[in-house]
């Protein structure tokens, strides 16, 4: 009488290697995604966000006025920072910073003017290095970014707008990390989180808009080196990559008139963003564009360049050429 391990030996040795093989390599491919699967889950739904007031007391915030930035604002004012607002708006800085106030009394907010499509923000990062001298600096949202006007193929492109997209999503967001670091060495720890962009990370191409893809690929890489230069200083350096969100560059850009299943608001797409600061060096934060991520990686690149080709021309083509030679929209 066999026992059930002698049978279940006895039947691995009558059966060809190659089956063996094969159902092995299944095995272990099942495993891999179910290990997948429950690692996503985990970090989307059930891992604890970091307490941010361990990076420092006071969070800086670019194109805070507007979007994702304002969202940022009043969330890390929810999580108990003083606040540091940059824009290029005065009036919108103190609209935003008045509300903040009315809201959580106990919050310092200081605000700063600073447009980066100028030629020389010298004056502004100067003054931004005034103000956070003898502050707790703990965590910077690098959120300012602008892109064209409309669709457009890169040779029509007026130099005065890929001029400003360079300057905002290039120059503006080296110059404020580089302001930041040197106060986060000096206390071993920190918290810099660079939006980046699907555009320049999930498809492997963005016809039509290829100057904005490519500074957003700047600041994915610029994030992804920070982040193993400065690690052991006790400083987390974040990419975190959204696909569309209901705002009005959005809006402006690619028609997204309302918030959906995946096209979360800017509070939900904060929301969301807020507990994953502090962990993977580059993550897509909202649930929904992490599993358009992982249905993007199914396709062949070619569909997906001829897909964002043919989305880039429909833009094209409805009419917002019309626009052509505007500045780039304002820094969110």
């Amino acid at each position: 009488m066999h026992t059930m391990r002698e049978t279940f030996f006895l039947l691995l040795s009558t059966q060809p290697i190659w089956l063996l093989l094969l159902s092995l390599l299944g095995f272990f491919t099942i495993l891999s995604h179910s290990t997948t699967v429950v690692q996503w889950v985990f970090r989307v739904f059930l891992r604890p966000s970091k307490d941010l007031r361990y990076y420092g007391s006071w969070g800086v915030v670019t194109g805070a006025t507007d979007g994702i930035g304002k969202s940022f604002a009043y969330q890390l004012a929810r999580a108990g920072l003083n606040l540091i607002l940059v824009s290029r708006s005065s009036t919108k800085l103190k609209e935003v910073s008045k509300d903040i106030r009315s809201q959580f009394p106990n919050t310092k907010v200081k605000i700063i003017e600073l447009d980066f499509t100028e030629d020389d923000i010298s004056a502004g990062m100067a003054e931004f290095k005034k103000v956070i001298q003898d502050l707790d600096v703990g965590v910077l949202i690098n959120n300012v970014g602008i892109t064209y006007p409309n669709a457009s193929f890169f040779h029509e492109v007026d130099e005065k707008v890929w001029m400003n997209v360079l300057k905002v999503n290039v120059k503006g967001t080296t110059w404020v990390t580089k302001a930041v670091l040197p106060k986060m060495i000096t206390k071993n720890r920190g918290a810099i989180v660079n939006i980046g962009s699907g555009a320049a990370v999930i498809v492997p191409s963005h016809p039509l808009y290829a100057i904005y893809a490519a500074t957003k690929a700047y600041v994915d890489q610029l994030s992804r080196s920070l982040h193993v230069e400065y690690k052991h200083w006790g400083i987390d350096v974040q990419c975190q990559v959204p696909l569309y969100v209901a705002t009005e560059m959005a809006s402006r850009v690619a028609s997204v008139s309302r918030a959906s299943l995946f096209i979360p608001s800017a509070d939900d797409y904060v929301s969301a963003a807020i507990h994953r600061i502090g962990y993977e060096p580059r993550c897509t934060p909202y649930w929904a564009h992490s599993l358009q991520w992982c249905f993007a990686r199914l396709l062949p690149e070619a569909a997906l360049d001829a897909w964002r080709l043919s989305i880039g021309l429909h833009r094209r083509s409805k009419g917002l050429d019309a626009m052509k030679g505007i500045e780039g929209y304002k820094q969110e």
